[in-house]
């Protein structure tokens, strides 16, 4: 009877600890902060701090050259300061752009600090491939160069990340902004995921952005939500450009912008303090680039040169279906630079390499000019018709009624290197819901199993107004 009572008890604490983390995982995407006057304010957190790292941990460059830092003798403990310990730290930092301190700030350290502290150790790691790069666009506009952790709020520092409404790579472009700033997008390639050009791109409008505002916490918020919704605040604030006064006019996924960002500078410049270790860094073989003006498949490469695909597909995250288009311009192939000798002096045979199967596009065809010979009875056609015109009078009626959005369960099968992000943005629907659909507690699918994924789609058919 005693261990009947036991395990009932046990039973129900373990139902309790399930409810307790249903609940927290419905709120990851927010943080609750109270104002002066007492009332409670829930702010969005920016997608990219939660739903990017297990794409990162998926990367070449992160399985092949970051590693856990065995000599770190840091107890995984992340201790409490003071509020003036924060003030302080931040009033240090060699910035030009203002770095102020309030409790939506101290919720989002807390945040990167507790919650998302494996992602930073990671992020700390790829720092070594992204932020010269990111230094040099900066520099090369003038640019203050803390701008340089954007990318650690936008995408977790990962060059293949995809918001759920489209925003692509590093800097999180959306498609008409990308190519507004020189970034090409077709079927076969992608600058936005190119961590050179992106980063250029990005360095560019952020210039125009503080041509317009002429401060810095403003183009911040207007590179999350747009310039349009800055200008929408300010005059809702009565002309009072202060970022922290238009603050309660912004969206509310902006309103934690700014804090996150300042947020993030904290972290990577105080990880130690909070017992953080960074994951260590083997930086990968020098690279160098050779204009293509072929096309060239990246799986020809990879056999003829006997390099590893990922490696090619982390070296080149911008070609989308692993073909360098370079008969229409001359494209840019990113690789180590051991192998750009052999390339050269080897491109005739890398190109002719499997070039039937790796590309199906037919350059001639023949048309079937056969003169058709069809032969139909009347019921038949009568039949056709008398079908023909139901579906029609059925088409009609549908018609009149209204667009409707209509939620569908489909299965979808994870590809080799999909992550639940990617799957999610496939999909139109987000990684907590898929998560919370096929009770997947952690980021860890594998290939070739299913996925159960809910999506929306809308049922045209309304009468014109």
């Amino acid at each position: 009877m005693k261990k009947i009572i036991i395990m009932a008890a046990a039973l129900l604490l373990g139902l309790q600890g399930m409810n307790a983390q249903t609940e927290n995982e419905e709120n990851d995407d927010i943080i609750t902060v109270t104002d002066k006057d007492g009332k409670s304010e829930e702010i969005e957190i920016p997608e990219g701090m939660e739903d990017n790292l297990d794409s990162l941990l998926h990367l070449y460059n992160t399985q092949t050259y970051l590693m856990p830092d065995t000599s770190c003798n840091y107890q995984d403990i992340n201790p409490v300061f003071d509020k003036e310990v924060y003030v302080d730290r931040l009033k240090r930092m060699p910035t030009i752009i203002e770095m102020p301190y309030n409790e939506v700030v101290q919720k989002f350290i807390d945040r990167y600090s507790g919650k998302l502290r494996r992602s930073v150790s990671f992020m700390l790691g790829a720092s070594n491939f992204y932020m010269p790069i990111f230094e040099e666009a900066l520099e090369a506009y003038n640019l203050p160069l803390e701008l340089k952790y954007l990318p650690v709020i936008e995408s977790a520092l990962n060059p293949m990340a995809i918001s759920r409404v489209g925003a692509t790579g590093l800097w999180q472009f959306m498609l008409p902004t990308g190519k507004r700033y020189g970034l090409e997008v077709n079927t076969l390639v992608d600058e936005r995921r190119d961590p050179v050009k992106a980063s250029y791109a990005a360095a560019h409008y952020l210039s125009d952005l503080y041509k317009i505002f002429d401060d810095w916490s403003l183009v911040i918020a207007a590179y999350n939500c747009g310039p349009t919704n800055v200008n929408k605040a300010i005059h809702r604030a009565k002309g009072n450009a202060d970022y922290w006064n238009i603050y309660p006019y912004l969206p509310k996924e902006t309103r934690g912008y700014v804090p996150a960002f300042i947020a993030a500078n904290y972290i990577m410049n105080y990880y130690c303090d909070h017992n953080i270790c960074p994951m260590v860094t083997e930086l990968p073989v020098k690279t160098d680039t050779v204009l293509v003006n072929k096309d060239i498949h990246l799986e020809q490469i990879a056999q003829v040169l006997n390099i590893n695909i990922e490696h090619l597909r982390n070296l080149n995250p911008q070609y989308r279906r692993d073909i360098v288009n370079g008969l229409n311009k001359p494209m840019a192939l990113r690789l180590p630079s051991t192998l750009i000798g052999a390339f050269i002096d080897q491109e005739d045979s890398i190109c002719a390499y499997k070039a039937d199967e790796l590309f199906l596009k037919r350059t001639f065809v023949d048309v079937n000019d056969a003169e058709p010979s069809v032969s139909r009875s009347r019921s038949s056609y009568s039949r056709r018709s008398s079908s023909s015109s139901s579906r029609s009078s059925r088409s009609s009626r549908s018609k009149k009624g209204k667009n409707k959005k209509k939620t569908r369960t489909k299965s979808v099968t994870i590809r080799n290197g999909d992550t639940l992000s990617e799957i999610a943005a496939r999909n139109g629907t987000t990684v907590k819901k898929l998560r919370k659909l096929n009770k997947i507690s952690g980021n860890h699918i594998r290939a070739g199993k299913k996925l159960k994924v809910k999506s929306t789609a809308r049922t045209t058919g309304g009468s014109s107004p």
